[in-house]
């Protein structure tokens, strides 16, 4: 059982990292496409087809940059799974499970996607899609600073940081359970980083180092022994650049 385990466990994390290496190709490939949508849309409105562009980018960089810190839980499901269905129990999805947690993800898109074109409505887009108000900027970062250090980031956190328990204490058995466990994994995920994911609003959209320290900063606060003092850390720089950013103007 242990030999059929680990080649389960080496074939899902195979595939978990071809998603997000295509999800980070894809988003290098737009990349271009997207900025000289945005040039355009400086100047115009944005169609129903740009929209829908949009979202699309949103939803494939939310996968490049959250598929990676959910590899910990996607894994611990399979250990749990297959040792339930060595004792007699049915097996679960795996591949359920994930799409429910992208669901999550999926829906903060639409939502973030309406907040970008709320912002070019109001003229505070810059070519770049970054917002060009140092007040708003300024709020953003001031918001995710103290977030880091709120009781509601601690208990999201803490049910990402402990798969086994959240597993043990989520489990539902079927398609739907697993669907139900991955809508409440990303949900713990969703709450843990929402305000981090507005933090792309401040240094571009589609600004990768951006991007990628985001993406690190996530994974570390899952991943790393250490990583809830990371993340309070990083809440206290992030305030203070904020504050900084209000008062400069």
């Amino acid at each position: 059982m242990e030999t059929i385990l680990r080649r389960e466990r080496l074939i899902v994390a195979g595939g978990l990292a071809s998603i997000a290496v295509l999800a980070w190709a894809y988003l290098l490939h737009a990349k271009d496409a997207m900025g000289e949508m945005d040039m355009q849309g400086m100047v115009m409105p944005w169609s129903e087809t740009d929209v829908l562009l949009l979202f699309v980018m949103w939803a494939v960089m939310m996968v490049a940059m959250m598929v990676p810190s959910a590899a910990p839980m996607v894994l611990s499901f399979i250990t749990v799974n297959r040792r339930r269905r060595a004792a007699g129990r049915p097996l679960v999805p795996v591949a359920i499970f994930l799409l429910g947690y992208l669901a999550v993800w999926t829906a903060f898109s639409a939502v973030a996607t309406v907040a970008q074109w709320g912002l070019h409505k109001a003229a505070l887009l810059s070519p770049s899609m970054a917002s060009t108000s140092p007040t708003l900027n300024g709020a953003l970062l001031v918001a995710a600073g103290l977030f880091q250090w709120s009781p509601l980031k601690r208990a999201c956190l803490k049910g990402c940081r402990s798969p086994l328990t959240f597993l043990m204490s989520e489990w539902r058995d079927g398609t739907a359970g697993a669907f139900v466990m991955g809508l409440r994994h990303g949900s713990y995920c969703l709450g843990c980083c929402w305000i981090l994911m507005a933090l792309l609003f401040v240094a571009g959209v589609m600004d990768f180092l951006w991007i990628a320290l985001l993406a690190l900063l996530v994974l570390g606060e899952k991943v790393l022994s250490r990583g809830e003092l990371m993340g309070r850390v990083t809440g206290v720089m992030l305030a203070a650049a904020g504050i900084l950013r209000i008062t400069m103007g």
